[in-house]
């Protein structure tokens, strides 16, 4: 999709380092993190949302690339979140996971 930011990231248009990369998958730090550490996992196709994935392989490959992320950067203990929807807080609609750790994490969040 054209104007969608993380498609032009994962294409190399806008430069990222990447933490992990491969031929289905790219993570990167988030800009505006949330925890001192936040990683997003973003699939390079695009996919608006976890509502409109219907790739049982490309999810438990996002949650493996996630894995690999936080053994990368020395993460033992983090939080997966996935935002569906602009209500649950998706600010990007291209399916990405949030990997978030470095402190305690409360719950709910907030």
């Amino acid at each position: 999709m054209e104007s969608c930011i993380f498609c032009k990231i994962a294409g190399r248009e806008i430069p990222t380092h990447f933490i992990h990369e491969d031929e289905l998958a790219v993570s990167f730090k988030d800009i505006a993190p949330q925890a001192p550490v936040h990683v997003l996992v973003i699939p390079r196709l695009h996919v608006a949302s976890l509502n409109e994935l219907h790739d049982q392989n490309l999810l438990g490959h996002l949650l493996l690339v996630a894995q690999k992320t936080a053994e990368k950067i020395g993460l033992l203990q983090y939080r997966l979140v996935i935002n569906t929807g602009a209500d649950a807080g998706q600010a990007v609609f291209h399916l990405h996971l949030h990997l978030l750790g470095g402190r305690k994490l409360a719950w709910p969040p907030g």
